[in-house]
């Protein structure tokens, strides 16, 4: 069955998608059948301020530059065209993804994986997940921040295998995606036992965004019962209800999450 997929990549005026920032670049490459076909979307948009020094300073794009493109809602309908139903890949999706979603809701219903988290880097000899990184450990130069050029960088990652496994990183990747995935809440964990879940993979959320002020991980739906096993013996020593959401591409990476 033919599978095509979009390379999807923003820059933007800050890092904080859930707040006031805006989406000033969008750069998305075709694959299908897991091969780059040539077809890009490619536009600038004003975001109708000033662009802050500090994200100028990452990808260059000027106030003065940007002051005669469109706005985003006038080229979004042509965007969506371009992406149609297909998945959207991207390096950092619970960033791309937030801010997507901030500015057109119709990305709430696409599927998403993510480069940086999807695949376990770590188990296959990499050191982190850094897109810089990544490449270079592949024999590949890359030094850019332009929605174009890191789709262009992320297409030449996903078609390299991966160094202990006999298949692509975009074959894991998806493979990776289809899964349910549960996030696992370690609500009011005793604060000297961060460290030990620290060491596990949990990640803090700190309550700004809506969710619980908590250490969290996100596990497959098979290793939930040894996750839960391990929380109640070695953090919370003693049986007790854990909270545990389900989600999937559809949802994942999402601020609903």
């Amino acid at each position: 069955m033919p599978v095509r997929e979009i390379v999807f990549d923003t820059e933007t005026t800050g890092l904080n998608p859930a707040g006031g920032d805006r989406m000033v670049e969008i750069g998305c490459v075709e694959m299908f059948n897991r091969v780059e076909t040539g077809r890009h979307f490619h536009a600038y948009f004003n975001p109708e301020r000033e662009m802050p020094s500090d994200a100028e300073a990452v990808h260059g794009l000027t106030t003065i530059f940007l002051s005669d493109k469109p706005r985003f809602s006038e080229r979004a309908e042509e965007l969506l065209d371009f992406i149609a139903d297909s998945p959207l890949v991207a390096h950092n999706a619970s960033f791309d993804r937030r801010i997507a979603e901030r500015f057109w809701p119709t990305y709430v219903h696409k599927p998403w994986a993510c480069t940086a988290t999807g695949i376990a880097w770590k188990e296959h000899g990499f050191s982190g997940a850094k897109l810089e990184h990544l490449l270079a450990r592949c024999g590949l130069f890359y030094d850019a921040h332009r929605a174009t050029d890191d789709c262009d960088a992320l297409v030449a990652l996903l078609s390299h295998s991966l160094p202990r496994a006999s298949t692509t990183v975009l074959s894991a990747l998806l493979e990776r995606a289809r899964r349910k995935t549960v996030r696992i809440w370690a609500l009011q964990s005793p604060f000297q036992l961060k460290d030990i879940l620290k060491l596990r993979n949990y990640r803090w959320s700190d309550g700004a965004d809506g969710r619980p002020k908590s250490w969290y991980l996100d596990v497959d739906e098979e290793e939930v019962e040894a996750e839960l096993r391990f929380l109640r013996t070695e953090i919370y020593q003693r049986d007790i209800d854990i909270e545990r959401q389900e989600f999937t591409a559809l949802d994942r990476y999402s601020d609903r999450w």
